[in-house]
C-alpha cells in the first residue's frame, strides 16, 4: 500500500504562493535588471531619439527568440526575458493554486482555479493553441 497523500492546509498553501510571487518578482526583475546594465554597458553613449516609435527587434517578438537571444546574453532579449517572467509569475501562481486545492481536495476550488486558469492561457496563448 501505498502512504497516503498528506493535505495542504491554508497557510502551507498561502506560504507556497507567497515565496513563488516573491521569488518570480524578484527573478524578473534581476533578469530585466542584467539586460538593462548591459545595454547601457554596450549603448549608454548613443543619443536616444524618441520622434519615432522604434517597435520590438525581430527575433525578439517570440518565446523562442528571447529564449534564443538570452542565451547569447542579448541586452534587449534579457530585458525581454524578465518581462516574460514578470508576466508568468502570476499565471504560476493560479497553477499552484490549482494544485493546492487539488491536494486539499476541494473540488470547488479545483474547478474555478482550473477555469480561471484555462482562461489566462487562453487569453495568453490564443486560439491557435
Amino acid at each position: 500500500m501505498g502512504r497516503p497523500r498528506r493535505r495542504w492546509s491554508e497557510a502551507e498553501l498561502e506560504r507556497w504562493i507567497g515565496g513563488l510571487l516573491r521569488w518570480g518578482v524578484v527573478t524578473a526583475a534581476a533578469v530585466a535588471g542584467c539586460g538593462a546594465l548591459l545595454f547601457v554597458a554596450h549603448h549608454g553613449s548613443m543619443p536616444a531619439d524618441f520622434r519615432t516609435f522604434h517597435r520590438v527587434p525581430a527575433g525578439l517578438d517570440s518565446v523562442h527568440g528571447v529564449a534564443a537571444g538570452a542565451r547569447a546574453l542579448d541586452s534587449l532579449a534579457l530585458v525581454q526575458l524578465g518581462l516574460l517572467l514578470l508576466l508568468a509569475t502570476p499565471i504560476a501562481r493560479v497553477a499552484l493554486s490549482l494544485v493546492g486545492f487539488a491536494l486539499q481536495r476541494d473540488r470547488t476550488y479545483v474547478a474555478i482555479t482550473a477555469i480561471v486558469l484555462a482562461l489566462l492561457l487562453y487569453s495568453l496563448l490564443g486560439p491557435g493553441v
